[in-house]
């Protein structure tokens, strides 16, 4: 495979080089989508279904592992055919090449975006600043590799000569909600005589929940920190370096407890963790498109670099039929098209996205920071302000516990929220009927959402006519169903690969940049400056806002010592 020579279908520039770039709402397709809308805005889904009685076979695509259905949209075959149209007049394919190319797409920080290299096979070619960067990707992943035998296999010892059987990943943001969700998800393929666990507050509880049961001598930290400053990851590290010096007493120690994922060699060295176990990555991939590279050590410690390679083979299986797929069969660009739909034209503002996979419990979380860090963002590339609206609110949990939740808001509440409903055809703990049931009650949920029960239906129950506008269900809530085979290593690879294309398709339609998040340095630098506020033994002088000045005040006064 050679991406790099790929013809382009044409030269994708940031807005602000295209002066006579027209803005979203001026492009045709937006134009004829709004007066479709108004025609739209009121049909049923029961009435489109009767309509067209091949409707459920005929709304779906499959591709890489995954089977969609997204015959219970709101949505007709012109919608399909005018969606398609925006994000060609939006040039999605080019962006699509130009992100594959190396392209510096992350336009405010003059980046390339190249998480597709991570995943890509050894034989790959892709370019960046004129290298070909497939080959020190696979550098790293195959000393991640050789690492996790030695660790593994018992060969890397603690200093006291004892096994390791705990590792404790400290990150935040991406270098925190990756492992996490990846370990939670793939824990059936862990290595069970280990134990995980995940610090990213810089909340003190975090840490010492964490270390509470452990061996010092059993036990080895991965700190992850691009740079090795991050504030909170560098607070987690350096107490997790007094707790463990506090029992073994030795300096000499920490090489043997700690590995680093970094760039920062000298700040690692500082730490003293031998750069020798320090593990790369490189400026062209964000945060939270970082699970696939070495900020997932701590997954292939847990399920082996073999279940590491298969993931990693799922995300590009995904990321071909992204690239060369046309839009029409395109899972992520339709899935994202309709997301903009939701979004800009029927004013929804929030997805909820329910697993029914136990395993599953946190992708919601780490669906948020992808998603809404990428696309919640208020100007476009050439930094003019949006006039509509970007980057819906995530949420979800696991099935069948939402249905005991929130799910009643979703049925009868007063907001349209569409849902996306992943779900596995095989179990991977099969117990009697629990997975049957399971199955059975996604389906039961979205045939529910998109037909409801009408007023007639309930007074046939036998329901009196005072209690008929309570069991009352409108329908003509729209979802998604994600089915696939069963969770494996595989799986999970495509399930985020899939979501990474959503965003960018959407990101690309609404012309923000994905891949910067300037949003969360304000809060962190005016922290910078309370911290040293908090803590000064003499009454420092506060500048701040009169209710920022009052809160600092009563909680240096709470924390002085009574008497």
């Amino acid at each position: 495979m050679t991406i790099s020579s790929r013809r382009p279908v044409g030269t994708v520039q940031p807005d602000r080089e295209q002066p006579g770039k027209s803005p979203l709402r001026s492009r045709p397709a937006w134009a004829l989508l709004a007066q479709h809308f108004q025609r739209l805005k009121d049909v049923q889904l029961r009435q489109l279904f009767a309509n067209d009685p091949a409707r459920g076979e005929r709304l779906v695509a499959e591709a890489a592992g995954v089977y969609l259905d997204y015959s219970k949209n709101r949505i007709t075959d012109e919608t399909l055919t005018l969606l398609v149209q925006l994000a060609r007049e939006c040039d999605l394919e080019d962006h699509i090449a130009a992100m594959f190319r190396g392209d510096k797409i992350n336009v405010s920080e003059n980046r390339a975006v190249l998480h597709v290299a991570l995943r890509a096979p050894r034989d790959a070619r892709i370019m960046h600043d004129g290298r070909n960067v497939v080959p020190d990707v696979h550098a790293v992943l195959d000393k991640m590799a050789d690492f996790t035998a030695r660790l593994r296999g018992g060969e890397w010892k603690g200093r006291t000569g004892k096994r390791i059987r705990n590792i404790i990943n400290i990150g935040i943001g991406g270098s925190d909600l990756g492992p996490v969700m990846a370990y939670e998800a793939l824990r059936h393929y862990s290595d069970r005589t280990m134990t995980f666990r995940f610090v990213s507050n810089v909340d003190g509880t975090d840490f010492a929940e964490a270390v509470r049961d452990l061996d010092p001598g059993e036990t080895l930290f991965i700190v992850s920190s691009k740079t090795f400053t991050t504030l909170e990851t560098m607070s987690n590290a350096h107490t997790a370096r007094a707790w463990l010096l506090t029992s073994l007493k030795d300096e000499s120690a920490i090489a043997k407890h700690f590995v680093a994922v970094s760039t920062n060699a000298q700040e690692v060295a500082r730490f003293g963790i031998d750069t020798a176990n320090m593990f790369g990555f490189w400026d062209w991939v964000g945060g939270r498109y970082s699970m696939d590279s070495a900020i997932g050590l701590s997954t292939m410690l847990a399920i082996g670099p073999d279940n590491f390679r298969a993931m990693l083979g799922g995300f590009h299986a995904m990321d071909e039929h992204f690239r060369s797929a046309p839009l029409e069969r395109n899972l992520p660009a339709l899935m994202g098209l309709l997301g903009v739909w939701y979004t800009d034209f029927f004013d929804a503002q929030t997805v909820a996205v329910l697993p029914y996979e136990q395993y599953l419990k946190r992708f919601p979380a780490y669906l948020q920071q992808l998603t809404m860090e990428s696309n919640g963002k208020h100007v476009t590339t050439d930094g003019v302000r949006v006039d509509y609206d970007t980057g819906p609110i995530y949420w979800g949990e696991p099935g069948t516990n939402g249905q005991h939740s929130f799910y009643q808001l979703i049925h009868q509440g007063t907001r349209l929220i569409p849902c996306d409903f992943i779900a596995f055809a095989r179990t991977l703990n099969p117990l009697g009927r629990h997975h049957d049931m399971l199955l059975a009650n996604v389906f039961a949920q979205t045939e529910a959402l998109a037909f409801g029960k009408t007023a007639e239906e309930v007074r046939a129950e036998g329901t009196p006519e005072w209690l008929v506008p309570h069991r009352l269900f409108e329908g003509n809530r729209p979802s998604n169903t994600l089915l696939l085979d069963a969770l494996t290593p595989v799986a999970l690879g495509t399930l985020v690969a899939l979501y990474e294309h959503i965003v960018f398709t959407q990101g690309t339609i609404w012309q923000i940049d994905s891949f910067d998040q300037w949003g969360v340095e304000l809060g962190k630098a005016l922290a910078q400056k309370i911290i040293p506020q908090l803590e000064s033994a003499s009454e420092p002088k506060l500048e701040h806002d009169s209710s920022t000045n009052a809160l600092i005040r009563r909680y240096r006064k709470s924390k002085r010592p009574e008497g």
